[in-house]
């Protein structure tokens, strides 16, 4: 098993996969492999045949003792090496802010390479790449600045800013998360010939909804927007309205014969 698949985070086992599509879960800036630990469980519920596989990033949680990346394209080449054996089996990619940004990066960069890409990118909350990053905070702002940036997102859950020690911990995933989100793509970079499905919150402060409805520039088979109740971090605080929408889209990649299709056989 590839060191960007935890074991703790992953639901079942390699031999209960069967032709499930796999669910690879990007995290948002900060953020790891947890923050989708609930949502096997939800997808199952709402009917998704799908096996979540949330990936994590170097220097976070199980993972902290590794150097981190600052570099998007060493990442997906990292990534892209480390997860293509899993990548043969029927997959889609979700990415949140700047999961989005990586999910996007390693989807071109397989394309380039002729490699099996996803069914469908399912990204959210992140200005299409050919924009400018969006600007939670410059990776040089102090502490303060960096905090009061972030909480303003949604992104510190009231827990770790009750707890100095949890908050130290974060700040420097954090910084050098926002570098990696300074990777720029070029205006006419090619389209990714994968369907996109994109989500935004209502009441985003850092990604409006033209600058996610931009993405279609990029899309090669197909694009639509859904606006979702919440700012930034809607999948949080609507996580189940959320996870309904995304079983939804999962049931449109399942490829597993149904009794429909053996009956007329």
């Amino acid at each position: 098993m590839t060191r960007y698949l935890s074991q703790t985070f992953l639901s079942g086992t390699d031999d209960d996969t069967g032709d499930r599509v796999r669910l690879f879960c990007f995290p948002y800036a900060g953020g790891g492999a947890s923050a989708y630990r609930r949502w096997q469980r939800g997808l199952d519920a709402y009917g998704a045949a799908a096996r979540l596989m949330p990936v994590q990033l170097p220097g976070r949680e199980g993972r902290m003792d590794e150097a981190r990346f600052t570099d998007l394209h060493a990442l997906v080449a990292d990534l892209d090496e480390q997860l293509d054996a899993e990548l043969e089996h029927p997959h889609v990619f979700y990415g949140h802010s700047m999961g989005a940004l990586i999910a996007y990066a390693l989807t071109v960069r397989r394309q380039r390479r002729g490699a099996p890409l996803p069914l469908a990118l399912v990204l959210s909350s992140y200005r299409a790449p050919h924009l400018p990053a969006p600007e939670i905070a410059d990776p040089s702002a102090d502490d303060e600045e960096l905090i009061a940036g972030l909480a303003k997102l949604g992104g510190i859950p009231q827990v770790i800013l009750n707890h100095p020690d949890f908050l130290a911990a974060l700040l420097p995933i954090a910084r050098d998360d926002l570098l990696l989100c300074t990777a720029g793509f070029a205006p006419d970079e090619e389209a990714v010939r994968v369907p996109l499905h994109l989500f935004v919150g209502a009441r985003d402060r850092l990604v409006s909804v033209p600058e996610v409805v931009a993405w279609r520039r990029h899309a090669g088979r197909g694009c639509e927007v859904r606006v979702l109740p919440g700012g930034h971090f809607f999948l949080r605080a609507h996580e189940d309205a959320f996870l309904r929408e995304l079983a939804e889209l999962i049931r449109r990649y399942d490829r597993r014969p149904t009794l429909a299709d053996a009956l007329s056989a």
